[in-house]
């Protein structure tokens, strides 16, 4: 069946992955409004830069994967649309460059509000945008794409939305920070365990090309655990409320252990829905618990 522009344009931003920007933006708030400093309309303007952000990231892998010939017939992952020819290389590098623009403008707003302090920061998170894929140093091709997701998804998104709020980041929002970071990693360690093979062939150097497979699900499983521990440390009443969570993600990660290649795609997509599943978990605890 023949896809629309639409359709094609709404893969290239992978919104499969999109609730990694959503997630800890959402988590913020309701740390924020736990502990008296919630503010709606910066929520809502951290979560459109965070989704412009990872948009922009995702379309600029898209292309210079496509550059680096890492993405080539022998890959087993969703289907990238420069790669396959659905969309023209320049009109993926263009649409990147549009949107990180536009995601700066809104950024400004944050400078705006908090100050001149964030301009820094929000060069970086700009920077880490493209820097993942591209540049003389590409991050995901050295073994650094964990500590790039950790920073940009945990810390900075989490974190710089809730210091936007409150105008300080307290230790239990630190350990929110190291919780969502490690979930939203474990997107990427499904990715990354999936085209190990291809990725090693092409000279992508991840870090599950670099250290081998055998470490990668039971950190897969321990982000889990870790996640759940670092945020009840508010209060370890809240374990009770992710048990559901943690069944499921008992199941994904024995799926993990079965399955490879192509037959690991569905376990991405159940990362990405457990991730939403822990933050709609913690709103609710905290919601009741307060």
């Amino acid at each position: 069946m023949k896809q629309s522009v639409i359709t094609k344009w709404i893969m290239a931003v992978r919104p499969r992955t999109l609730p990694a920007s959503v997630c800890p933006v959402i988590a913020a708030g309701a740390y924020g409004w736990y502990f008296g400093s919630f503010n709606l309309p910066i929520v809502v303007i951290c979560l459109i830069f965070a989704l412009l952000a990872q948009s922009a990231a995702n379309m600029a892998n898209d292309y210079f994967d496509f550059k680096s010939g890492a993405d080539n017939d022998d890959r087993v992952g969703p289907r990238r649309m420069v790669a396959s020819g659905d969309i023209a290389p320049q009109q993926v590098l263009m649409a990147t460059i549009g949107v990180l623009t536009v995601a700066c403008a809104i950024g400004c707003i944050l400078i705006y509000l908090r100050g001149w302090e964030l301009l820094p920061i929000g060069i970086i998170i700009a920077l880490f945008a493209v820097a993942y894929s591209a540049g003389p140093y590409p991050l995901a091709y050295h073994g650094l794409g964990d500590i790039a997701v950790v920073l940009f998804f945990g810390f900075a998104a989490l974190g710089l939305t809730y210091y936007v709020m409150a105008g300080n980041v307290n230790g239990y929002v630190w350990l929110g920070c190291l919780a969502f970071g490690g979930l939203i990693e474990n997107i990427l360690l499904v990715n990354n365990y999936r085209d190990a093979d291809n990725d090693a062939q092409v000279g992508k150097r991840t870090t599950v090309v670099m250290f081998g497979r055998r470490w990668v699900i039971p950190l897969y499983f321990a982000h889990g655990v870790i996640a759940i521990a670092c945020v009840a440390a508010i209060d370890w009443r809240l374990i009770v409320f992710f048990v559901p969570y943690l069944l499921l993600h008992i199941a994904t990660t024995r799926k993990m252990t079965r399955r490879s290649g192509a037959e690991l795609n569905p376990v991405l997509g159940e990362t990405a829905r457990n991730l939403l599943l822990f933050t709609l978990t913690l709103v609710a605890g905290l919601a009741v618990l307060k």
